[in-house]
């Protein structure tokens, strides 16, 4: 194998690993954990954007396929324990009414 096949294979597994990533990180239930996932898959991949050497590059794939693992086993707990979405979410929770300028929080049920 040439050495430009070898950095195209890994540069295939770098850009799957992130995918993959950051497609596990949309499956959290709980808002705050989704944006840290996501931010974090983003900081640590931005870290090492300029390594160069193959056998650190491999080593870092691992430990990016341990984190998908690990984050696969949280995300399924994490379905058991859903919370009502978050403001900065959006979605049906409620809508905004009031007169004068007053804003009051409206559930779906239709109690205040």
């Amino acid at each position: 194998m040439s050495m430009t096949s070898l950095k195209g294979d890994s540069a295939f597994q770098v850009r799957s690993l992130f995918r993959s990533l950051l497609r596990q990180s949309r499956q959290f239930a709980a808002y705050n954990f989704r944006e840290y996932a996501k931010r974090r898959t983003i900081d640590a991949f931005r870290e090492h954007r300029q390594e160069i050497e193959e056998r650190r590059i491999q080593g870092l794939i691992q430990k990016g396929l341990k984190e998908l693992q690990m984050m696969k086993r949280q995300t399924v707990v994490s379905q058991f324990y859903q919370l009502d979405r978050l403001v900065v979410e959006g979605g049906k929770t409620g809508k905004q009414t009031g007169d004068e300028g007053g804003i009051i929080r409206v559930k779906d049920t239709g109690w205040t």
